[in-house]
């Protein structure tokens, strides 16, 4: 369930009021496509404004993909795009073949899609090789009418053949990291062809995709802008009377909220069961609910329908405690920022409240009719990624080890005796393909123990693992209560033979405060004397949330130089006795 949208001429105006201002995040995007597609451009930046983007674009002309893929020295490459937008319309691509098609042997037919999906999958290798940038290119879309008929399903009619068109795309580009495939075809399906396509406005300008949904397509590829800058939401923290069930506990009772197989309890049965798959995937779950304790929290860990279990959520707030108040504890406990959190709750009222004193969180206002909850979170783009990694999968178990630590913590006297009872054991290894996925994910994600900031996709990545000047390592992090994977990262340029440079030095925000820090920097320290070199040049690149790493640097004994810190190599530096650091 798409929130409505306005019609596309509002974002027209809108697009024209935006100002320059000083944006939290910046992008470049190019549209390329073999149809007419007015306004698609305009909607895309007046969305990324509301989330304080800004955004240079760049439109091919029309059905002008080819060349401008095909010849190097294009306007396409001269803008230098960091994600593409190409979108394909199957009857356009086809051409003169649509027509005909039902005329030729079955086997020609096959053999002529072969020959399309070869020609786009040729000259969506020519742009990545050519280009930086990220492609998301559409898969084709099935007419709703054949020249068939019904006899369509019992031939190799248009349909099956871009059925098969379809999942041949997706099998041959799946391995190509900085390449994705929409499903125009679903988003069709979802809206209506009937809806979608204005036979006036094709017959006149060849506008497949009517004016009244440009402004859902923009939304649909806003979820691709998001994780490439980091703006994907890492938590949800729910309310849990008539949230997660029907009702409330505390005067329905146990046996009185509405939660099972059967009306209305399905409705809270089925929007679980999405959140469960949210947290498979590796989005944290938390608990934010005015309540009893023991009542709410014996329904979560005995109501035999109650799909999320306690160990599914990272954090649990069930008081009589404001909500906002929770949620900054939840943030702090968890050890992420306010910007990473979606706050989900059925009153009105709560909403108003955290919205006004935390604008940094999300806070969705429930539909009145649960039946809509279900629509509503699926339709979000808030938490797409562009790779699930091993971390991603494990993340709710990490997170409920968590919970162990932070108890350990409390009963321990102090910072010395935690550490050396966690039994905390570092590796460092050399990045591979294995961890590649990670690392990228790590420099685009992590805020708030990052010296640099610095964003590296995928491609970029595994270019500098190929550069002998640059050594790219990670660290992977267990203690007594298990492991935490790869949570850190590092990437050193040699400037000389006697100085290197550290690019990107970072944590996940779970293992900071935990010495790991000083682990990694002595492995980095004694490799560099190792090899003979007199001193290690590092920065500090100040920004709204990376606070946590400002005196980092300092405090290992790097001396400041104006804009960049230095570390004598004839120093000594201590590493921490409480981590045990092994190296492959």
């Amino acid at each position: 369930m798409y929130p409505k949208e306005e019609h596309l001429s509002e974002y027209m105006k809108k697009v024209k009021k935006i100002e320059r201002m000083e944006y939290q995040k910046k992008i470049k995007f190019a549209i390329l496509s073999n149809f007419t597609i007015t306004g698609l451009s305009e909607s895309i930046r007046v969305k990324c404004n509301k989330i304080n983007v800004d955004c240079l674009s760049y439109v091919g002309g029309y059905d002008q993909y080819n060349q401008e893929i095909l010849n190097p020295e294009s306007e396409l490459y001269r803008f230098e795009p960091e994600i593409t937008f190409l979108i394909i319309d199957s009857k356009n691509l086809l051409k003169e073949n649509y027509d005909v098609f039902y005329t030729k042997s079955i086997e020609q037919r096959k053999k002529f899609v072969d020959q399309k999906l070869e020609e786009l999958i040729n000259l969506v290798k020519t742009f990545v090789e050519k280009s930086k940038s990220k492609i998301v290119i559409s898969n084709l879309s099935i007419p709703s009418n054949s020249p068939l008929g019904i006899l369509e399903t019992k031939d190799y009619g248009i349909a099956q053949m871009i059925l098969d068109f379809n999942e041949k795309l997706k099998t041959r580009l799946k391995d190509y990291v900085s390449v994705y495939v929409y499903d125009l075809f679903q988003f069709y399906y979802k809206f209506g062809e009937q809806n979608i396509s204005d036979p006036q406005k094709i017959a006149i300008g060849d506008i497949k995709i009517s004016f009244d949904y440009i402004p859902y397509l923009a939304e649909e590829f806003l979820g691709y802008i998001k994780p490439i800058l980091g703006l994907n939401k890492k938590c949800i923290v729910l309310d849990l009377d008539n949230t997660l069930w029907g009702g409330i506990v505390g005067e329905d009772g146990f046996d009185g909220i509405k939660l099972g197989p059967s009306p209305p309890g399905n409705i809270f049965v089925e929007f679980q069961r999405w959140l469960l798959s949210l947290h498979n995937r590796g989005i944290i779950l938390a608990i934010n609910s005015k309540n009893n304790y023991d009542e709410a929290i014996k329904v979560i860990q005995e109501h035999k329908y109650m799909i999320l279990k306690e160990n599914h959520f990272a954090s649990i707030r069930i008081n009589w405690k404001d909500k906002i108040q929770n949620i900054k504890e939840i943030a702090k406990e968890i050890n992420i920022g306010l910007d990473s959190i979606v706050f989900f709750d059925d009153d009105p009222r709560n909403c108003e409240i955290v919205k006004t004193a935390l604008p940094e969180v999300l806070t969705i206002n429930l539909p009145k009719d649960p039946s809509f909850y279900l629509p509503l979170i699926q339709s979000m783009n808030d938490f797409n990624t562009l790779e699930i990694t091993n971390e991603d999968r494990k993340r709710g178990e990490i997170y409920h080890k968590q919970k162990q630590r932070i108890e350990l913590k409390d009963k321990t006297d102090n910072l010395e005796e935690y550490l050396k009872k966690l039994e905390t054991k570092v590796t460092v290894k050399n990045a591979d393909e294995t961890s590649l996925s990670r690392i990228s994910q790590l420099t685009m994600k992590t805020n708030q123990f990052n010296l640099t900031t610095k964003r590296y996709p995928e491609e970029k990545i595994e270019s500098m693992m190929k550069n002998s000047n640059m050594s790219i390592g990670c660290v992977q992090v267990e203690d007594k209560f298990g492991d935490n994977g790869i949570t850190g990262a590092f990437i050193i340029k040699s400037n000389s033979n006697e100085e290197w440079y550290i690019d990107t030095f970072l944590l996940s925000c779970r293992v900071i405060g935990r010495e790991v820090e000083q682990a990694v920097m002595s492995y980095i320290i004694e490799k560099a004397k190792k090899g003979g070199l007199k001193r290690i040049v590092a920065e500090f690149i100040s920004t709204k949330k990376n606070s946590p790493a400002s005196d980092f640097l300092e405090k290992c004994g790097f001396e400041n130089e104006g804009k960049y810190w230095i570390f004598d190599l004839s120093k000594e530096f201590k590493r921490p006795t409480s981590i045990l650091v092994d190296i492959k």
